[in-house]
């Protein structure tokens, strides 16, 4: 019956009860149901979903899904109906009801029945046997759905890192009861912190190795976030990037390694667990000087190249833009109206009316970012705004003679304020749009050497008759790229991206050529790999062989370049195993929300040895769940540089009874927690006497 399954066509049916998906080609141990999961991409049941699987197949098999749930609760009421029934059918009768006949000559021989009490006491007990094997059954019934309500309970706990105390208290299990129905219990705090921190951390665990898997192919990158209190205190997180996902690995405190210029050897370290012949590159941000790391690490392990983080640099051009004097004007002019907007709800909900209920203030990953896309949104809303200010609505109301009211109707009314907002609004958004594209675990190393260029291109083309302020940006630009940003692995992988290869239009080849020699010679180790790579090299150039097919064709510019190869690059072996593995990884650090009060709690000098293990484990627990949770939200159409809510501590929103324009508040609690302005106010973010799950 079960090879009936309509999802056996998506798989091949291997030896015992493992199966190997048609899409991706991964084996999974638990046969179809287990497959189900992986292709329906539900992360609940501990199966890595597949990343290949085609839309339509992901509905298919959700609706399969679905049916079965469906079917499965309707099968469980109606034995709980069948419990109830039997029960009340087999109730014992009363002695005086009891049928006239002899009993039997087992009963009358019975040594166990001697008078009508006993008689009775042995009919209750024959009676009520099957009224709890039926209920036993109804228990078991419904216990799969039990245990997954108890694994919702249990994530969401560890998601949003709340108190286990919560778990038992009289309003919490009220409110399961009323979405749960009565008598209906959630997991106790310490079956949260025993049983379900250790089943999680080692699903977990499980999910990783999987992906440990794919890095003979695809090669990883390791990234280094760090977090300093510009003192004595410095913490990294240490997390692991490859094409399947990104998980986080472990926080080391680097205070000790940096008084003692041993920085190397935790790096060392953390290499060796990964596997040394499985990283392609370390990610590192900019908080903390690693001196010299970055030179032995390459010297001594001749395959590994040191990048900066692609997100940091970027956001440090933002960052320059900002402190431009004409710039810094008009974001101070700006802010102005969005603070008087904000704090007085009467015009803030006339605002949202008529802008459709959008927001005017954007709230982005980093300080700079939130300064621009609101920029943007103020250039986009601008008929609205003025039309509002001038509207008969708000001529009669109260605020309309007030100062700061005045103030904001006179910039909107500014011609030269707007044609500032305009200027900044198009050359900060090609930095944005790099910012989009290497933010989020995307594997964009193959593109970034194309995006810095486009930049530079689009400031020339914009100032083409304003010399002064193009070279204002340009030096920023071109500056922080040449100097900061660049890598030789990033000149590598645009020369092997299909996307770039391929165009004519692209000028910059010559440029890169010798730095893609220089990164293949440390990939191709091996002396039989290098035999036969210069006639690989020359059908990739041409597009000969399978690279010249149709079918490669077409996908040049619609799929991933690692996948690309993949593909299409069995002709050139060689090659293929060094693009495969230099174009697949990533090139920011910035991949997820941290929250550095867990990770500071942890690392307490107050705390005891159990009490770090326990915090330890619930930041894996914590950090993995979010990654997961952040991967599934950017399949959506939101941008991954804004935040959904807006961060009321902002200058663009709070309200400063001495405002001082010309001074930035760097309070902003981006994503990054501190990873590119604030990461020295982060104890003043998230404060010392936070608590975590209790502890």
């Amino acid at each position: 019956m079960r090879e009936r399954d309509v999802c056996w066509e998506y798989c091949d049916k291997m030896d015992g009860n493992k199966v190997r998906c048609r899409f991706c080609y991964k084996i999974l141990n638990g046969g179809i149901s287990r497959l189900k999961f992986h292709l329906s991409q539900i992360s609940s049941k501990g199966v890595n979903p597949c990343t290949k699987v085609k839309p339509d197949v992901i509905e298919k098999v959700k609706a399969v899904i679905a049916a079965k749930e469906e079917h499965r609760e309707s099968q469980i009421l109606k034995r709980q109906r069948d419990t109830e029934l039997s029960v009340r059918d087999v109730r014992p009768r009363r002695i005086r009801d009891l049928p006239s006949q002899p009993p039997s000559p087992e009963r009358a021989t019975s040594p166990a029945i001697t008078s009508a009490s006993d008689h009775t006491q042995f009919l209750a007990l024959e009676v009520s046997a099957p009224a709890q094997k039926l209920s036993a059954a109804a228990n078991k019934a419904c216990s799969a759905p039990a245990s997954e309500a108890e694994r919702c309970i249990a994530e969401f706990f560890f998601e949003n890192k709340l108190d286990y105390s919560i778990a038992d208290s009289v309003s919490y299990r009220h409110m399961l009861e009323a979405l749960g129905g009565q008598g209906f219990r959630g997991p106790s705090a310490e079956v949260l912190k025993t049983k379900w921190l250790h089943k999680l951390k080692s699903e977990i665990s499980q999910k990783t190795t999987e992906i440990e898997k794919d890095w003979a192919t695809t090669g990883c990158t390791i990234l280094a976030d760090s977090w300093t209190d510009n003192k004595s205190k410095a913490l990294i997180n240490f997390s692991v990037s490859s094409p399947l996902g990104t998980f986080f690995l472990k926080t080391v405190d680097a205070s000790p390694h940096i008084k003692s210029h041993q920085l190397y050897e935790l790096f060392d370290d953390v290499i060796r667990e990964v596997g040394p012949d499985h990283v392609v590159q370390i990610i590192t941000d900019r908080n903390i000087n690693y001196g010299s790391v970055d030179k032995l690490i390459m010297q001594n392990y001749n395959t590994i190249f040191w990048s900066p983080c692609a997100s940091s640099c970027v956001n440090s051009m933002l960052d320059d833009f900002s402190k431009i004097d004409w710039v810094n004007r008009c974001i101070c002019q700006a802010q102005t109206i969005t603070r008087f907007i904000y704090n007085n709800k009467w015009v803030l909900d006339l605002t949202r009316k008529c802008i459709a209920g959008q927001e005017l203030v954007y709230s982005g990953i980093t300080k700079s970012v939130s300064d621009f896309l609101t920029l943007q949104s103020l250039l986009r809303h601008r008929p609205k705004l003025k039309q509002m200010f001038h509207s008969s609505d708000y001529a009669s109301s109260s605020y309309a003679n007030r100062s700061l009211s005045i103030s904001c109707v006179e910039t909107l009314d500014d011609d030269e304020f707007w044609r500032a907002v305009e200027e900044i609004a198009a050359v900060s958004e090609p930095l944005l749009r790099v910012m989009r594209d290497v933010s989020g675990g995307k594997a964009a190393i193959g593109y970034i050497y194309e995006s810095m260029t486009k930049v530079m291109d689009s400031i020339r083309t914009y100032y083409i008759m304003d010399e002064g302020k193009c070279k204002s940006f340009l030096d920023i630009v071109e500056q922080k790229w040449q100097v900061e940003l660049h890598s030789p692995l990033h000149s590598a992988a645009a020369f092997l991206n299909p996307s770039i290869q391929y165009n004519p239009e692209v000028k910059f080849f010559t440029s890169i050529k010798e730095e893609f020699y220089i990164v293949l010679d440390k990939v191709l180790t091996v002396p039989d790999q290098r035999q036969g790579i210069t006639v690989e090299l020359h059908a990739f150039r041409k597009a000969q062989g399978m690279f010249g097919s149709n079918i490669a064709k077409e996908a040049r510019n619609n799929t991933s370049p690692g996948m690309w190869w993949e593909q299409y690059g069995d002709s050139a072996p060689s090659l293929q195993h060094a693009a495969v593995r230099i174009v697949s990884q990533v090139c920011s650090t910035l991949t997820f929300q941290r929250d550095w009060s867990i990770i500071l709690r942890n690392h307490s000098e107050k705390r005891n040895k159990l009490d770090k293990e326990a915090l330890a484990d619930q930041a894996y627990v914590h950090y993995n769940f979010t990654l997961h949770a952040d991967s599934k939200t950017k399949k959506g159409d939101g941008d991954p540089i804004a935040l959904d809510a807006i961060d009321m501590t902002s200058p663009w929103v709070e309200d400063s009874d001495n405002p001082n324009l010309a001074q930035w508040l760097e309070r902003f609690p981006s994503a990054l927690d501190g990873d590119l302005n604030t990461r020295q106010f982060g104890g003043s973010i998230f404060g010392t006497n936070d608590t975590l799950f209790g502890l």
